[in-house]
């Protein structure tokens, strides 16, 4: 690896743009290197694992109004569409809008992968939009892997160096560039090009982290849908030649200056030499369970201690429950967060996944964690439940914080430890450092997980000969031609679409 580093220049010094960033982005995306059959392999369980979650959210509102926006939408005059998640392959939209829907099916249920440095990220979502573009143009397997071989190192490497939350900005910032560089590499487009587009789509994907606080709405699921939109039509914009804001992150009207560590600031950003592979996605990690991620291995722990303490799932033998855990974990989606709706059993799916007090609390009662059932409006107002869960409370620990930073990968931890205190004064303390499912943790997932995965959550909506179809298709990714690439994509049972009202809009 290559170390960029990043500081903020004025107008006077002239930064040339081989200078730049963006431009070391785009010739990441141009470095004509060989996947690595093992990154390949990765690429296939995550296209798996998007389906997967896609398929679980076909019927959920928001992805119903976002596909039925895209198939609001003709097919543009230069190639051939994309398909959408749960359509008939031939039913097919613009890219862009396949982007769109297709990138709110796959974000919906939190349910996909995730990587965690200086920022959070799902890096999953690079693939809808490459994807659709692959499909549009009529790119092979091997372009199209070499494209998510991209988008996936370049957000992943921006994640490792660069904090956005710290600022209250949205983490699909790192998303807008990473997916514009990953549709430049599989149309083998020039660095000038991808530059110009990177530079488009972060520009056009800032935003705060609103969509993540207090009351969450539905569009925490658009928006990562949104960067991916911006990055297609970024990379149209670039291709016809048009320019865009430069320099982008260090100006001094730019990224850094005025939304992120200001004037003075300086980060040193990773990123592979020319040369090297792009293996990053092996970095990255998906979720067993529909939450978020700093929530899956407190889930495992949860149902652990469920499982060998049954009294624990009674409230009248709580006094208190804390959650010694990350900086992060306490102030997102713990009580440092101080956000009332956390404890609120009437409150969204959206804030009760970002509440880890009410998925301990469900997951130490059930023993199990399920992306529908788990967060039922009845479910959440137990009273037993909601009893329990006002019991729970986190607190930062500066050893959990230090593990969840730290580079090394043999000690950087999403968990923490456990203190429960029973009415009868004696103390129970339990700790897990990474989630069942993860690469270091009890059982790692591996190809079968991912495609029992699948399964699981395509049974209820596609025909067993449709997920056999897509399974057998996926899984020879890099021998794929044109066509069948275009046929990556899920069909969801007869009917079962018409069976969900179309809301209308202007188009």
């Amino acid at each position: 690896m290559i170390t960029h580093h990043l500081r903020v220049h004025t107008s006077e010094e002239k930064l040339a743009r081989e200078g730049q960033l963006a431009w070391h982005i785009a010739e990441v995306a141009t470095d004509p290197v060989a996947v690595d059959a093992d990154v390949v392999d990765m690429i296939v369980n995550r296209l798996i694992d998007n389906a997967a979650v896609a398929a679980a959210s076909l019927t959920r509102r928001p992805v119903v109004a976002a596909r039925q926006q895209a198939l609001d939408h003709a097919v543009s005059i230069g190639g051939a569409g994309a398909t959408v998640f749960g359509c008939a392959l031939e039913r097919r939209t613009s890219p862009e809008w396949a982007a769109w829907a297709n990138g709110v099916a796959v974000r919906e249920l939190d349910y996909h992968d995730t990587f965690l440095a200086a920022d959070y990220s799902h890096p999953g979502d690079n693939i809808p939009p490459i994807l659709a573009v692959a499909q549009h143009v009529g790119a092979d397997g091997q372009a199209l892997a070499r494209g998510i071989a991209t988008g996936y190192e370049i957000q992943i490497d921006l994640v490792r160096a660069i904090s956005l939350h710290k600022h209250k900005i949205d983490h699909v910032a790192h998303l807008g560039p990473s997916a514009a560089a990953g549709i430049g590499t599989l149309l083998g487009l020039d660095t000038e090009t991808i530059y110009q587009a990177v530079g488009q789509a972060l520009h056009t994907t800032t935003a705060t982290r609103q969509s993540r606080k207090g009351e969450i709405s539905t569009w925490k699921a658009h928006a990562p849908a949104f960067a991916g939109k911006m990055a297609v039509e970024a990379v149209d914009r670039a291709m016809r030649g048009e320019t865009s804001p430069s320099p982008i992150y260090e100006g001094e009207d730019g990224v850094v200056a005025w939304l992120l560590d200001g004037k003075d600031a300086s980060y040193d950003v990773p990123l592979p030499a020319a040369g090297e592979s792009k293996r990053a996605i092996l970095d990255s990690y998906t979720k067993e369970h529909s939450a978020e991620y700093q929530a899956q291995a407190w889930i495992d722990l949860a149902r652990k201690l469920g499982t060998e303490r049954p009294e624990l799932r009674d409230p009248a033998s709580i006094a208190s429950i804390v959650l010694h855990t990350s900086h992060h974990t306490h102030y997102v989606i713990g009580s440092g967060a101080n956000d009332p709706q956390k404890y609120d059993p009437t409150a969204s799916r959206e804030t009760l996944d970002h509440s880890i007090p009410y998925i301990f609390a469900v997951a130490l009662q059930d023993g199990t964690w399920h992306h529908v059932d788990s967060y039922a409006p009845e479910r959440a107002a137990r009273a037993d439940t909601v009893e329990l869960w006002n019991k729970v409370t986190t607190a930062e620990d500066a050893e959990w914080t230090r593990r969840y930073h730290s580079e090394d990968p043999d000690e950087k931890a999403f968990g923490g430890r456990v203190v429960i205190t029973l009415t009868d004064g004696s103390v129970i303390e339990d700790e897990i450092a990474v989630a069942d499912a993860h690469p270091l943790g009890a059982r790692p997932f591996v190809r079968e997980d991912y495609v029992r995965k699948f399964r699981l959550l395509a049974e209820p909506v596609l025909e067993a000969a449709e997920i056999e179809r897509f399974l057998e298709l996926v899984q020879r990714l890099p021998e794929l031609n044109a066509d069948e690439v275009r046929q990556l994509s899920i069909v969801a049972k007869p009917g079962l679409l018409l069976s969900q009202p179309a809301p209308k809009g202007l188009f």
